[in-house]
């Protein structure tokens, strides 16, 4: 995980936020507390930008989000602490971080100050299945001493199979958690990332298929 410093301390707080307008006070108002800032026009692009930029939090808009939840889950899952900022009524499991627009400067600081703090607890423990290690916190891979480079989706699949060992998933199933429900991808895109992950981690990945299923981690 990337360092959370506090307010005033400097680290990059990626924006990502519809509306130019919003997203130019939002980091005036950062920046003043000493935060360096990224804008992304895009929410929906949140959670690539986040997995490249690695920020120490995200002020993820998700008001104009078909599924508000799903988008947050995957930004989160970059690893930075997120703050959502939602529209009023927005029923949504936002994580613990959380503004509801309209909201002024002193509660965007304050909501990013809390969440940098409370990314400061204890990092989550690595996954393990046979001789293969995830670090989330890192978001590194490796087979027993030897490190394996994924890319950001490659992990995020791994991951979620890791997560859910001996449990078969059908591609769909894949597809909506890790590339999301909205996804364009087709089934195709999975069993492409799970050739990809098998030739990276050798026999040791320990990824099955399950014929006319899907695909299975064997714990």
């Amino acid at each position: 995980m990337t360092p959370s410093p506090s307010a005033g301390q400097g680290g990059l707080v990626l924006l990502a936020e519809h509306d130019a307008g919003v997203a130019e006070l939002e980091r005036r108002y950062l920046a003043r507390e000493g935060f360096e800032v990224e804008i992304e026009r895009d929410p929906g692009r949140a959670p690539e930008r986040a997995a490249r930029a690695r920020p120490a939090a995200v002020v993820l808009d998700v008001s104009t989000a078909a599924d508000p939840a799903d988008l947050y889950r995957r930004t989160a899952a970059a690893g930075p602490p997120v703050v959502c900022a939602a529209d009023p009524g927005t029923a949504a499991d936002l994580g613990p971080h959380r503004l509801t627009r309209p909201f002024g400067p002193r509660a965007l600081v304050a909501a990013v100050t809390a969440a940098l703090r409370a990314a400061d607890g204890p990092a989550p423990a690595p996954l393990r299945a046979g001789a293969l290690v995830l670090d989330p916190a890192a978001r590194t891979a490796g087979v027993g001493e030897r490190p394996v480079p994924l890319t950001a989706t490659e992990f995020d699949l791994l991951r979620f199979l890791v997560g859910n060992p001996g449990r078969v998933f059908t591609r769909d199933q894949l597809l909506a958690a890790v590339w999301g429900p909205a996804s364009a991808s087709g089934s195709r895109t999975v069993d492409v990332h799970v050739a990809q992950l098998r030739a990276k981690l050798g026999a040791d990945g320990r990824i099955r298929t399950v014929r006319g299923v899907g695909y299975v981690l064997d714990a």
